[in-house]
């Protein structure tokens, strides 16, 4: 199973078992904090606990000194070390006190019980499957099939993915692309007790939507951003070996260097990555590169190609390990490919942003539904304003359906998706019957915007992201940082009222105030908003990348899923974020079964 994970941790590898054989932890390490033999795991404390643990706690100085006045003593310079301590003290109230990114696991000597939990957004991934030998967990599934579980493709998924394009079921977290494995959702705690065979599972961390300070002034709110935000860049920024940065031109990712900067000691060589697609409409390098020049950090182009995709392709998916829905994936795979090539072990990055404070234009009718309800919306010219910046989102008679009645309209589009999902012509009728008993599609809690940002942050959207990001990155044994996803930062976001993420037509108010002294105006204030976006469609006219295509509708078709019409039909070429992207749904989905 550790041979099957190889690739997350290049820099050790080493197996433990307790006294009576119950229990077998492995660990393939990546050496950041502490890179000395001594922080190797699975590591042990007070000749009670053993654990293995995957990313990092990055208040762990703070956490440490607590706890020595506590009167624990430590041997180590790791986090992973401070996570035993912590465990012992507070028991699974520890992860309350944690900042960062994580998935563990802690055998307990003395109860004869794994405690596990994973971090409050999912950065780091947990899988297990349970039957009744006992019970497997691991980072990646891969692990699984090196043990002997059978690879079992979960076809309601697949299902769900070749028509609506995500795999995942926000009714169900726990479920995955593949029978018999299931993933622990994000900021949940797990315990197995082996003696008895008994499996526990409880969230241990949330935020309500609906509680928001309407009173707080603009000037309050950016400095306790401004705070909460140095912070969280501070704190992702404690290592023990070299640091860079993602830098796709963006504003996410440009305020994560700007801020970090004043932040890096001056010897310390400072390296962006970033992917650049000349002649491409939505390349953003140019923007990209006077951030990188005014800021004084080395830049790094890279140049992905539909040879590049065609050549690499296999090896993509089988760190994947499921369907993924365009060719972005595959840039941010190469990007952290040429980090490791630069010998930069660990990354910053902007993700998160765009989820907790409103930078995507779909957002902004959920802005405009909550201002007609407080009858605010013709008063406060925001869809005027908008207009003006060229946004031309639309927002009618469903829209004010949607904010007057939330309840009918959250039916009417669930039966919409279930009804589009089952008259897609391509499928076979056999598939559609078998597998489409529910459309994995679902609605916000509450028809506001805190309630869309709400649901993509952590019902439906960002988990994903987050999983194509640990994969891509792990493939060349590299970290990602996000400091927009600091658990303390996030809350404050979803506390603050609508009018601080969205204001006069301009999405992320809140960030662009706070970026404005340090980058240029074309950056805080660009109108256009690109999603990380490679030319797919120029890629899917690639004569190799078409042949790919139609043998993947063959072998859908072998497979009873696609109707044998579909082999006669044009391939259909579109960019990564258009509408029922279908040939690229073929080319990944038959990819993985």
């Amino acid at each position: 199973m550790t041979d099957a994970l190889s690739h997350r941790g290049p820099d050790g590898v080493a197996h433990w078992k307790n006294p009576g054989g119950v229990a077998l932890l492995g660990h393939r390490r990546l050496a950041i904090i502490d890179p000395e033999p001594r922080a190797a795991q699975p590591l042990h404390y007070l000749s009670r606990y053993s654990i293995v643990h995957n990313g990092e706690i990055y208040n762990y100085i703070e956490l440490k000194e607590e706890l020595a006045a506590k009167g624990y003593s430590f041997h180590t310079s790791s986090d992973t070390e401070v996570i035993l301590a912590a465990y012992d003290c507070w028991q699974d109230a520890c992860v309350e006190h944690f900042n960062g990114m994580f998935a563990f696991a802690i055998w307990d000597e003395k109860e004869q019980e794994l405690f596990a939990a994973r971090d409050r957004f999912g950065e780091k991934p947990f899988y297990y499957h349970i039957n009744e030998h006992g019970f497997l967990f691991a980072s990646e599934m891969k692990a699984f099939w090196r043990s002997g579980v059978h690879r079992d493709p979960n076809l309601r998924m697949l299902f769900n993915f070749l028509t609506i394009g995500y795999t995942d079921n926000p009714a169900q977290p726990s479920e995955t692309f593949y029978n018999g494995i299931l993933k622990l959702p994000p900021a949940t705690l797990l315990y197995y007790s082996p003696h008895d065979h008994k499996l526990f599972t409880d969230r241990y961390w949330e935020i309500d939507p609906g509680q928001v300070r309407k009173k707080i002034s603009d000037t309050a709110a950016l400095e306790e951003f401004d705070q909460l935000f140095q912070q969280s860049v501070r704190w992702r920024l404690r290592s023990d070996v070299p640091i860079g940065s993602s830098l796709s031109g963006g504003l996410d990712s440009s305020t994560v260097l700007a801020t970090a900067s004043p932040m890096m000691t001056g010897q310390q060589v400072r390296h962006a990555f970033t992917a650049s697609f000349p002649g491409f409409e939505k390349d953003e390098s140019l923007f990209a590169k006077v951030v990188a020049e005014q800021l004084h950090w080395q830049h790094h182009l890279i140049t992905p190609d539909a040879d590049g995709l065609l050549a690499d392709w296999e090896q993509l998916c089988q760190h994947q390990e499921e369907p993924f829905n365009s060719a972005s994936t595959y840039i941010q795979y190469k990007v952290y490919q040429a980090a490791r090539n630069a010998g930069v072990k660990v990354l910053l990055d902007g993700q998160g942003a765009d989820e907790t404070i409103a930078g995507y234009h779909k957002y902004y009718k959920w802005y405009w539904q909550e201002l007609f309800v407080k009858r605010k919306l013709v008063r406060s010219g925001e869809i005027r304003a908008a207009r003006s910046l060229g946004i031309q989102e639309p927002f009618g008679l469903k829209n004010v359906v949607a904010a007057l009645f939330p309840d009918l309209a959250s039916v009417i589009l669930e039966r919409r998706y279930l009804l589009k999902a089952i008259q897609t012509k391509t499928l076979t009728r056999s598939f559609v019957k078998n597998y489409s008993q529910e459309a994995y599609y679902t609605t916000p809690d509450y028809f506001n915007l805190n309630g869309a940002l709400h649901f993509n942050t952590f019902t439906h959207g960002l988990e994903e992201l987050l999983r194509l990001a640990d994969r891509n990155s792990m493939a060349h044994g590299r970290e990602v940082r996000l400091p927009f996803l600091d658990h303390q930062l996030v809350s404050f976001l979803f506390s603050l009222p609508a009018n601080l993420k969205i204001r006069e037509g301009w999405t992320k108010w809140i960030l662009r105030n706070y970026a404005q002294p340090m980058l240029p105006d074309a950056i805080v204030w660009r109108k256009d908003k690109i999603g990380y976006e490679p030319p797919q469609a120029a890629w899917l006219q690639h004569p190799g990348i078409r042949e790919a295509i139609a043998k993947a509708r063959k072998k859908l078709v072998e497979h009873g899923i696609l109707e044998s019409h579909v082999l006669q039909e044009p391939i259909i070429s579109k960019n990564s974020h258009d509408a029922d992207n279908y040939d690229w749904r073929y080319l990944a989905g038959a990819a993985f079964l």
